[in-house]
């Protein structure tokens, strides 16, 4: 079960994932601005089994959903003892979805899926491509529907993933491995 030290260098760890990683390649275009104003929730589970992920994770949708936007943007619940392997947490991402559904947030809240083997369907396992969804932790990131559709103003939200893809293809494998905090 993940203490309150752990939990610390989890945020550590995945803060310098993403700033070091997500917002320096601007993988995610409107991850910058909430990073620097502190409006990322980062929820650290100790869940180690379904029931209480799934407790956890309506206690964090809802917590989202019911924030001020300019004071809670989005969250990333993060969940270090569980998940080790991509297929379990790809099969959970399904009850995930229901989540979303049953509490009748769905088209104000979605998720989106991170984890330290996220491995694309018609990808191999190697693939530098993978690593646009390559995080420290299994995570699920909470977001706010609002904030796509804002973004959406500003840029061709709907091009970021081929973008993204095309990117790492270019830095190659040494280019992406995730930062880490030791």
């Amino acid at each position: 079960m993940t203490d309150s030290a752990n939990q610390n260098k989890i945020v550590l760890q995945t803060k310098a994932w993403l700033q070091g990683f997500v917002i320096k390649h601007s993988l995610c275009p409107f991850a910058a601005k909430p990073f620097k104003e502190d409006r990322i929730r980062y929820a650290v589970s100790a869940a180690n089994n379904v029931d209480e992920l799934v407790d956890y994770l309506i206690d964090e949708i809802l917590k989202l959903k019911e924030a001020d936007p300019e004071e809670l943007e989005t969250s990333l619940v993060i969940v270090p003892d569980m998940f080790n392997d991509f297929l379990d947490y790809n099969e959970f991402l399904d009850v995930a979805d229901a989540l979303i559904e049953e509490l009748q947030v769905d088209g104000i809240i979605q998720i989106a899926s991170f984890h330290p083997q996220y491995q694309f369907a018609d990808l191999e396992q190697d693939d530098v491509r993978n690593y646009t969804n390559r995080s420290p932790y299994p995570m699920f990131h909470l977001i706010r529907e609002d904030s796509i559709e804002k973004a959406r103003g500003q840029m061709d939200v709907d091009a970021i993933p081929d973008r993204n893809m095309e990117l790492l293809l270019e830095l190659g494998l040494d280019g992406v491995r995730p930062t880490t905090v030791k």
